[in-house]
C-alpha cells in the first residue's frame, strides 16, 4: 500500500505509520470507525460473505474495502477490529483464529469473556468504546487495555475519535465499560420498568404527574429509552448479561442486570416514532400477563 512504513513479518503502527485495518463485521459504529480510519490514510477492509444488504449499504457508504470473507481479511491486514454484538463476539473471535496481527475486541462483554477472547489470538488489545458512532469530535471515547494498546491508539491520534489506554492489563478496558453501561442502560431499563408497573397498577398517569412535580425529566427520559429499546434492545440482552457476569465475577449482586436483560428482550421491536413508549410498555407487560402476573 502506498504510503505503509515497512514493518517486517510483524505490523508496526506508529504516528506515521499506515496500515491495512480490518473491521469485523461493521454495523453502524464499525462502519462509523472504519470511515475514521480511511480519512486517517488507512486502509479499511470488511468481509462481505454473509453479511446483509444493510450491512454492504453501511459498507460502501464509510468507503470500506470488500475483502471477501474473515479468512481473506485477516490475511491481507495488519490490525482487525472486532465490533459486534455481545453475544457473537467469541465466535467472531474463533474466525480470526491464527490472526498474526493485533487483534481488537471492542465488544460490550465482560473482563472474563474479553480474556477469553485474549487466549485465543497471539496479539490483543482489550476496547471498550463509551459514547455514539463517531461523527464529530469529543463524543467517541475508545478505551484500550493490554501490551499493544499504546501503538492502537496512535492508529486514531487526530481523529474525532478519543483513543484513552486504560491500562496494559487486558479486560480493564471492558470493565471500565461495563461500569459504565451498568448505570446507563441499566437505568434505562429500570426507568420502563417503573413506567410498566406503574401501568399494570393502574397509577401510570398520577406517577408522571409525580415525575413533573419532583423529577421533571424522566418522563421524557422513558419517551428516549422507549425508543432505543424498539431500535437496540436486542443487542442490550446479551450486554446486560455480560454486565451481570462481570458483577458476579467480582462477589457482587447480579440480579438486577439479568432482570434488565429481560426487559430488554421484551422491549425491542420494530421501531415506532408515533408511539414508543405505548410499543414498549405493552411489550415489557405482555409476558408477565401471560405467566399470570396482573
Amino acid at each position: 500500500m502506498s504510503g505503509t512504513v515497512p514493518c517486517g513479518d510483524s505490523p508496526c503502527i506508529g504516528e506515521t505509520a499506515l496500515v491495512k485495518v480490518g473491521l469485523l463485521h461493521p454495523g453502524e459504529m464499525g462502519a462509523a470507525l472504519g470511515a475514521v480510519l480511511r480519512d486517517r490514510g488507512h486502509d479499511a477492509l470488511w468481509a462481505s460473505r454473509g453479511r446483509s444488504d444493510a450491512t454492504a449499504n453501511r459498507a460502501e457508504q464509510a468507503g470500506l474495502l470488500d475483502a471477501g470473507d474473515a479468512e481473506e481479511l485477516c490475511r491481507r491486514c495488519d490490525v482487525v477490529i472486532s465490533v459486534c454484538p455481545p453475544h457473537a463476539a467469541l465466535d467472531v473471535a474463533r474466525s480470526a483464529a491464527g490472526f498474526a496481527g493485533i487483534y481488537i475486541d471492542a465488544n460490550a462483554v465482560s473482563p472474563e469473556t474479553s480474556r477469553e477472547i485474549g487466549s485465543l489470538l497471539d496479539r490483543f488489545v482489550d476496547g471498550g468504546i463509551i459514547g455514539p458512532p463517531p461523527r464529530e469530535s469529543a463524543t467517541t471515547r475508545l478505551y484500550l487495555a493490554g501490551a499493544d494498546a499504546r501503538p492502537t491508539a496512535e492508529l486514531f491520534s487526530g481523529s474525532i475519535v478519543d483513543a484513552r489506554v486504560v491500562s496494559d492489563q487486558p479486560g480493564s478496558a471492558s470493565a471500565l465499560k461495563m461500569s459504565y453501561a451498568s448505570w446507563t442502560k441499566g437505568s434505562s431499563a429500570l426507568l420502563l420498568a417503573a413506567r410498566a408497573l406503574a401501568q399494570a397498577e393502574g397509577v401510570e398517569e398520577a406517577l408522571l404527574e409525580e415525575w413533573e412535580l419532583s423529577l421533571p425529566d424522566l418522563e421524557e427520559r422513558s419517551v428516549t429509552a422507549s425508543r432505543s429499546a424498539l431500535r437496540k434492545g436486542w443487542r442490550w440482552v446479551g450486554e446486560m448479561n455480560e454486565i451481570a457476569n462481570s458483577y458476579a465475577s467480582a462477589g457482587l449482586p447480579d440480579g438486577f442486570h439479568r432482570a434488565a436483560a429481560e426487559i430488554y428482550r421484551r422491549a425491542s421491536g420494530e421501531p415506532d416514532r408515533e408511539a414508543p413508549v405505548e410499543r414498549v410498555l405493552a411489550g415489557i407487560r405482555e409476558t408477565g400477563d401471560r405467566q399470570g402476573f396482573r
